[in-house]
């Protein structure tokens, strides 16, 4: 009996729930909270992605242009310096002591000659003495300037300005044209140099703007311009190398350093909702949106390219509408909802008709 009885009342109680769910849901329940966000139309960028390696604007070794020894050092370590400034002495008191005659012989040579263009106006002195006296002048002339190359020779100059490098040499050390002295970098322009498919050859343009990356600098974004495409393409990877400028106006950048390169190739408008609306069921894509009457409902939509957190929505939804991004997985299909961060009197007007659709206390 008492089995019979206990069949009977869990008979009786499923009966209820089946009518109370037949009935449209249990609606003595609290609206779900949830935060909503509109379908909105943006702008999707298609970005083209690579890695570059920095090259100097100009960079060489530098070295001697005779052989002899070093007299003085007049750089250090990592020098900025201007074009022309002096960075090495060599030994050169013979070409000086040499320099010193060849500008007096030039003097007497052009004292001879001046005086024979005297003697020449009496008709003192003949034609061809003014012209033997001049020929020795300019001879004495080219001598003084041959010297004086020659002892400029010994001067090893900044060629250009930059940032110096490692000084391998010191006072006293033999130099020949073949020793390096230092290195010299012209770094206040940056080459950037990546490769990328040739597929996307047509997409990239001489002037396009790109941002660069590079990991020792997370947080610093590098502006740079497209200049040169190069004119072949490597026959095993398939991919042409392209060339950016990078003004390196704070001289954060060096030769050889790694960097992501990120091209914006083209930009287009349209209908977006947040990556975290989505619900993916099977092979289709489902939002949750809300409307007036603050009811959930399930929609299918079809979903295109992201973006930044955003999903492109190809159909399915109207700019706008509001769709759920929190509080997805609580949410069932025609339940009612309430959203957080809505105005206070959408929330008292809200909680009066939850009051007016909720059953009194003790109804039957």
């Amino acid at each position: 009996m008492h089995i019979a009885y206990a069949l009977l009342a869990l008979t009786i109680l499923a009966g209820c729930e089946d009518a109370q769910n037949s009935s449209g849901g249990d609606f003595t329940r609290p609206p779900t909270e949830v935060v909503v966000a509109s379908a909105q139309v943006r702008t999707i960028r298609e970005e083209l992605e690579a890695i570059g390696t920095t090259k100097a604007n100009e960079s060489i070794t530098l070295t001697a242009q005779v052989t002899d020894t070093v007299s003085r050092v007049r750089f250090e370590d990592g020098d900025l310096v201007e074009v022309g400034d002096v960075l090495v002495e060599l030994t050169n008191e013979e070409e000086t002591a040499l320099l010193a005659e060849a500008k007096a012989n030039v003097q007497d040579a052009e004292l001879q000659f001046n005086r024979f263009n005297d003697l020449l106006a009496n008709n003192s002195v003949s034609q061809s003495q003014v012209d033997e006296a001049e020929a020795k002048y300019n001879a004495a002339q080219a001598r003084e300037q041959s010297i004086a190359a020659r002892l400029r020779d010994r001067l090893v100059r900044a060629p250009f300005s930059g940032r110096l490098g490692f000084r391998e040499v010191s006072a006293g050390s033999l130099l020949t044209p073949t020793t390096p002295i230092t290195t010299l970098d012209d770094i206040s322009v940056i080459k950037l140099d990546f490769s990328i498919p040739e597929v996307h050859l047509r997409l990239v343009k001489p002037g396009m703007a790109i941002v660069a990356r590079s990991p020792a600098y997370p947080d610093e974004r590098f502006t740079a311009t497209v200049a040169t495409i190069g004119s072949r393409i490597d026959k095993v990877t398939r991919a042409a190398t392209v060339r950016a400028l990078i003004n390196n106006d704070k001289l954060l950048l060096r030769e050889g350093m790694l960097m992501t390169v990120r091209l914006t190739t083209a930009e287009r408008e349209s209908l977006m909702v947040p990556e975290t609306a989505l619900l993916q069921r099977a092979d289709k894509v489902f939002v949750y949106v809300v409307g007036e009457d603050r009811l959930a409902r399930l929609k299918p939509i079809e979903s295109g390219q992201r973006d930044g957190g955003w999903v492109e929505v190809l159909e399915g939804l109207t700019a706008g509408e509001q769709v759920i991004t929190e509080g997805v997985i609580k949410v069932r299909d025609g339940a009612p909802v309430r959203i957080l961060g809505q105005p206070a009197n959408e929330r008292v007007a809200e909680n009066r008709q939850d009051r007016q659709a909720r059953p009194a206390d003790g109804a039957k």
